[in-house]
């Protein structure tokens, strides 16, 4: 059974940092691209950071220079520290997991979610 768990989140103010962890358990995680997304109120969902099996890591353009996304592969773990944190990255964060088999056939993975607040 596949499971990512997400965990680190909580209420912070602005300009404050917290750091999101999601543990993976599974799934051979080294192989796994990994992102962390957010979806706010009334919004849609969107990819925050993304560090792939390999290659670089890319960030959406409202975190670039706040946000750090990294893996630690011998523990199964994705870490996501948020620093300088603002009113509008106040969302619910996902951890999700990805793995192309082939053009046709993906394997997609999700956690529950953790809530992050910014407010004063």
């Amino acid at each position: 059974q596949v499971q990512l768990v997400e965990s680190g989140g909580g209420l912070v103010q602005p300009g404050g940092s917290l750091r999101l962890s999601c543990a993976a358990s599974g799934i051979t995680f080294s192989i796994f691209d990994m992102g962390w997304y957010r979806q706010a109120p009334g919004k849609q969902r969107e990819l925050v950071a993304s560090i792939p099996r390999y290659g670089r890591t890319s960030y959406a353009d409202s975190v670039k220079g706040r946000f750090a996304i990294s893996r630690d592969n011998a523990k199964n773990t994705v870490l996501l520290q948020l620093n300088n944190m603002k009113p509008e990255d106040t969302a619910v964060y996902y951890c999700n997991a990805q793995l192309v088999i082939s053009k046709d056939s993906l394997k997609n993975y999700w956690g529950q979610g953790i809530q992050v607040t910014v407010s004063s």
